[in-house]
Order: structure tokens, then sequence, then C-alpha cells
């Protein structure tokens, strides 16, 4: 009897820990390299779900399988090839990562921009801050300085309280209870997330077809899908020579995904079934 090849482990990974691994290139993220679709307000409702403890699905990896051309986050070339590619849950971990570390985002007009979520303590509630949000002094205006390298949170906690003394008559009670809540929100990094690791030793079809059965109770997906998943990692300029190719064969992207005719190496892509030359 063969023995079974094992396809996935499952991994435990703190916030904390997926962002230093990104942030070192040991995960490979492309989607900080293309647009990024989410709107502000489905970022903070990312990071509500996780102050309130509530789940918020898992991350599924493809460990490498020695597959070149595949690249981490952002412009620092120093970063190293990474040890995982992530096939699904790009969209919530480049949220996480661009908030976290105070990242930008490439929008779908390919215009950077840094996603902001202010959060009110008092209130234990975040917002996408606004015009009287930011004349507002019960809002932490941008939760993304609770985690740079360079700061102090006792300072972060002083200067809020300090700011919310000029509108607000503050008991003692209501100091400790105010740190304790951004303390709360720093702490998210320490919000355990479950990972797939799928197997280096898996193909790329059998990768594909896992990614489409999981997301088969969803919208309907397909190999194509997930080959433009990870286009930006294994062909470097592949969103935009895919964008040229649909405005000039007039092909309507969004309704009509292409369909590929070869594996991932080379890519063939071809709108209406004629093929890309």
């Amino acid at each position: 009897m063969a023995k079974e090849l094992k396809v996935f482990r499952e991994v435990p990974y703190p916030l904390g820990t997926l962002i230093r691994q990104i942030e070192l290139g040991i995960i490979g993220l492309p989607d900080l390299q293309r647009p990024f679709v989410w709107p502000d307000t489905k970022v903070r409702d990312l990071f509500d779900s996780l102050y309130k403890g509530y789940p918020v699905g898992y991350f599924l990896f493809w460990a490498n399988a020695n597959v070149g051309g595949h690249k981490g986050i952002g412009t620092d070339h120093k970063q190293k090839h990474p040890d995982l590619l992530i096939v699904d849950g790009q969209q919530r971990l480049t949220s996480l990562y661009a908030v976290m570390k105070g990242q930008e985002v490439i929008r779908e007009n390919y215009d950077k921009a840094t996603i902001r979520i202010a959060f009110n303590p008092l209130e234990e509630k975040f917002e996408v801050p606004d015009a009287s949000i930011q004349k507002n002094p019960r809002y932490i205006q941008n939760i993304s300085v609770l985690w740079q390298p360079d700061t102090y949170l006792d300072e972060v906690m002083d200067e809020y309280i300090e700011r919310l003394k000029s509108s607000v008559e503050l008991s003692r009670d209501d100091i400790r209870r105010i740190k304790r809540i951004i303390n709360d929100l720093k702490n998210l990094e320490n919000y355990t997330f479950s990972a797939l690791e799928l197997s280096h030793t898996i193909s790329e079809e059998q990768v594909a077809d896992v990614f489409v059965r999981i997301n088969s109770q969803g919208k309907k997906l397909n190999q194509a899908d997930f080959i433009l998943t990870l286009m930006s990692v294994f062909w470097e300029d592949g969103d935009a020579s895919w964008k040229n190719f649909a405005d000039s064969a007039d092909c309507p992207v969004e309704t009509h995904p292409p369909r590929i005719t070869t594996s991932l190496s080379p890519i063939r892509i071809s709108c209406y079934g004629y093929p890309l030359a």
C-alpha cells in the first residue's frame, strides 16, 4: 500500500508573527504590488471583529516549491524569497499588514493610499475618519501608531487622555479604563489565526484544486481565478500586461475573466477564447 502523502498541516499564527514574517519576506504577499479592492469600511470591520474576539477565517499558504519569480511585499529588494506563498486570505492579510505597519496600498486606479482607521476608547468603536471624526478628541485618529517601532504606548495614552480632558471630565476610574482598552487594542498582535500550509510537494494544479474546492460554497471560482490570484507572484508585469491586453481587445475584465491555456509557466491568457499572442 502506497504511503499517503500529507497535503497540508494546520499551524497557529499570532498576528504579530504573521506581520513580522511578511516584513522579513518569509511569507510572500503579492497584494501590495496589485490593486487593493477592499473599501476602508471593510478593513474597519475586520479590526472590530478582531477586537471583539470574533473568528475572522483562516489563511491558506503554500510552502515554497522552488518556483521562481515570487516576491515579497514592497520595494525592498533585500527581502529573501518567501518560504510561504499566500493562496487564500490575501485581502485580510494585506489589510492587517497595511494598517499595523502603516504601509501604503495601491488602489484600483493605481494611486497609492494609506488606510486610516480611527478608534474611540470611550465607546470601543472603530471608524474610518471623516472630517467630523478628525476634529473629535474622543478618537485616536490612526490606530497604526500603536504598532510602530518608535512608539511608546504610555505616551500615546497620556497624549490621548490630555486631549480628551479638554472636552470630557474624566475620573481616575475612567482613565484606568481608557488605558486598559488602548492596551487591549495594542494586544491584537497576539490574536491567533489558524493557517493551513499546503505541502511543497504538491503541484500548482493540486493547489488550484484545493483553492477552488475551499471557495466553492461562496463566489464561484475556477482555476483561472486561482492563477490570476498568483499572477503577480510568477509574472512580474502580469497585471499591467493583462490590463493592456484587455484594453486593446475591448475585453470586459470584470465580467469575463481570461482563460488560462497552459500551466503557470508560461502563462497564456485569452478573451472569449482568443489567445494572447
